[in-house]
């Protein structure tokens, strides 16, 4: 039996057919998408994913794929990113189990009603915040870091009791085709499913029309993403890349500002949202820190970076030829700058004598190449940072604590980090996410399950007795209103104005 004909082939979504595991994928007509779409809606609608002891099914199976496959993961993202184990098994697997395993711990209490302050008028009644689901959600992940940036959305999706489609980077494709095939032989095929769609039709996959929208990338893709959410109204969560900045003062120790950042930069080589894009250097520490990112680049990757296993390579081609043509009109290369094009190998590179009116310095980078621009004090630094958009994070490294307050309290960014880089973005316990024009909304632990929730305001009230709430009704007379006006006067005094209503 013959496919039925597309309404409009220039509209075609370029998704792959979900497949048996090991059969290649094939290209198929939207109309999967729409029937993928109603398939979770009706699973959604019989109330299949209220339960809790359904989202902590789904989350327990979620880990143990991870288990059961870390090798196939391993393989992927090494075909995909020349990424090494470490990096995959600690910044992909480990990172989301972290997170699945925490919403297991928490998701009874998360699940509860919230009770909130009563007023003179509600004594007597229920005050609550209920936590429901939003519905069909959509989760489109990045490929800087596939696994992580699908899988880490989803969790806060299941255990807010949501049904999901997953949208894996086609960058990415042999990470892309594993989920595909792992996903429906561990979580419920009519509540989640997996599309492989191209990045261009995204946009008409979202006019569709879900609940939510979650998208990773860069802000080009992402403001078309909320565009075309914006047609349907759908809300959207959105995480984008931007320029970070790294603030180094004179009064750090060096040895360890140097590693921390390097290891930030050049991982999954420096293909990262969060990954400093810059370096302002304090001109007293500069020449040592050169010198230092020097020595600890040897430590790490070797005389030659391109025989370590430590070391990745760039995603594609079309990535690899942006990074370089930046590099190459940019700055003096005082470390690295070696290109291999048939590998999509770029060293590490540092770059020295750069310009605010660079290449480099006015698009984002995703590539293993840093500038370091000098400026004289923590007041030019703070001046150069608040002169750009806001950034998704902001790091600082200075033994002067009262420097690192000035940069945390002095500027705007989606998230910060002292002496550190990155480690902001992997926990649990916080919220990550952007502000301005790196996004909005948030992720990680109870903030995912927030994310995808909706918090529903509740008053459940008798009707066996009515406080002063009798006086609202018609006829209105001036005695009653007095005696409002009084009520209100008496509360303001301990709970803000008119909280008698």
């Amino acid at each position: 039996m013959s496919n039925p004909p597309s309404p409009s082939p220039t509209r075609w979504f370029k998704a792959l057919r979900r497949t048996r595991l090991g059969e290649p994928c094939l290209r198929t007509y939207p109309l999967e998408c729409v029937d993928l779409l109603r398939r979770a809606r009706i699973a959604f609608q019989a109330g299949r994913t209220l339960k809790e002891c359904f989202r902590l099914t789904q989350l327990e199976a979620l880990v143990r794929m991870l288990e059961e496959h870390e090798c196939d993961f391993v393989d992927a993202l090494g075909r995909d990113l020349h990424k090494p184990r470490f990096e995959t098994v600690v910044f992909e697997l480990i990172t989301v189990k972290n997170e699945a395993l925490h919403a297991i711990t928490n998701l009874k209490k998360w699940m509860q009603p919230q009770p909130v302050e009563k007023n003179l008028s509600t004594t007597l009644d229920e005050c609550l915040v209920i936590s429901e689901p939003l519905g069909v959600v959509f989760i489109m992940g990045s490929w800087c870091n596939p696994v992580q940036m699908c899988l880490v959305p989803l969790v806060g999706a299941i255990a807010a009791g949501n049904c999901a489609l997953v949208s894996p980077s086609e960058y990415t494709v042999h990470t892309a085709e594993l989920l595909h095939r792992l996903i429906p032989f561990y979580l419920d095929n009519e509540c989640f499913h997996v599309i492989l769609a191209g990045i261009s039709d995204l946009p008409e996959i979202v006019e569709l029309k879900f609940d939510h929208i979650f998208f990773t990338g860069n802000k080009e893709e992402g403001s078309k993403i909320a565009v075309a959410a914006a047609r349907t109204l759908t809300p959207v969560t959105l995480i984008l890349g931007s320029k970070n900045p790294c603030y180094v003062d004179q009064n750090c120790d060096v040895a360890t500002t140097v590693q921390r950042i390097a290891w930030a930069c050049f991982h999954n080589a420096g293909q990262s949202l969060t990954a400093p894009s810059y370096i302002l250097c304090h001109t007293d520490v500069k020449a040592r820190l050169v010198q230092a990112l020097k020595c600890c680049l040897m430590e790490f990757y070797g005389p030659d970076p391109r025989e370590s296993r430590s070391f990745g390579r760039m995603v594609n081609l079309d990535i690899f030829g942006r990074t370089r043509d930046l590099l190459w009109r940019s700055g003096k290369v005082v470390v690295g700058g070696q290109v291999t094009e048939a590998e999509k190998y770029i060293a590490p590179t540092v770059l020295t004598e750069v310009a605010e009116s660079d290449p480099i310095m006015q698009q984002e980078v995703f590539g293993p190449v840093l500038p370091i621009l000098s400026v004289n004090d923590v007041d030019e630094a703070i001046a150069f940072i608040n002169k750009q958009e806001k950034p998704l994070c902001v790091y600082a490294y200075s033994t002067n604590s009262k420097i690192i307050s000035r940069i945390m309290q002095e500027t705007s960014s989606g998230s910060f980090c002292s002496n550190d880089c990155i480690l902001q973005s992997l926990m649990v316990a916080l919220p990550f996410g952007g502000v301005g024009a790196c996004g909005m909304g948030s992720f990680h632990g109870r903030y995912s399950f927030e994310t995808f929730s909706h918090r529903k305001a509740s008053l459940l009230r008798g009707t066996r007795f009515e406080c002063v709430t009798y006086l609202r009704f018609p006829p209105y007379e001036d005695r009653n209103l007095s005696l409002m006006t009084w009520a209100c006067a008496l509360s303001q005094k301990s709970q803000g104005w008119c909280q008698i209503l």
